[in-house]
């Protein structure tokens, strides 16, 4: 009967150690990333309902312009209709109808401006606490899971105890080698299996993991 799924693990990659110190700082840290990033987003589009309130100005002026627009064109229209003397009565009111236009397309541009600005603001609160994750922590989680999982299939692996005792032997501090045995490393050349074992489970438990049962 196959056995099920490891814990700590999701669709066959290790997610978390087995060891609970580990877990534990792993957890913590996880959601700590999760509330930082959140945090940063809602402040980036807290920020940018701000400054967009600045498009307030721009956006009265070109209702206003656009309104006034419209009325100078509309009587400029029925001033037009007087015979003999309609075309020069129309003048003032053109002339003041494109003035009225010009005033409407100032709003717009001060509000496009505006847009611009709330959304360069917002992108560039980001780009920090952003970049300190997918360049920071991402990288460091990613090459956990990497190496743990590397070393759960090398612990269930025939021959992967050797494996993982030359890995402890050449990367652990010579304090806790020494501990393993007085002469570890002619222990390990000897294939002393106490000492395998032990060198195994040294290199597991920096990691945060367990032997394979």
């Amino acid at each position: 009967m196959p056995a099920g799924p490891e814990r700590g693990t999701l669709s066959g990659v290790k997610i978390y150690a087995d060891r609970f110190p580990t877990a534990a700082r792993q957890l913590l840290t996880d959601l700590l990333v999760v509330a930082w990033v959140y945090a940063s987003i809602r402040f980036a589009l807290w920020l940018h309902d701000l400054v967009q309130k600045l498009a307030v100005p721009g956006q009265k002026l070109e209702g206003a312009g656009g309104g006034l627009a419209d009325n100078l064109a509309d009587a400029g229209g029925k001033v037009g209709r007087v015979p003999l003397v309609g075309d020069e009565l129309t003048a003032p009111f053109t002339k003041a109808a494109e003035a009225a236009r010009a005033m409407a397309e100032a709003g717009r541009d001060q509000q496009q401006l505006v847009e611009q600005l709330a959304l360069a603001l917002a992108v560039a609160v980001l780009i920090f606490p952003l970049g300190l994750v997918l360049f920071g922590w991402l990288p460091l989680r990613v090459r956990w899971m990497r190496r743990a999982g590397a070393a759960k299939r090398l612990a269930a692996a025939p021959a992967g105890r050797d494996l993982l005792a030359l890995r402890a032997l050449t990367g652990q501090p010579l304090g806790r080698l020494a501990r393993v045995a007085p002469d570890v490393a002619e222990a390990w050349r000897r294939g002393d299996d106490e000492t395998l074992d032990a060198l195994a489970a040294l290199e597991l438990r920096r990691l945060g993991l367990r032997g394979s049962r």
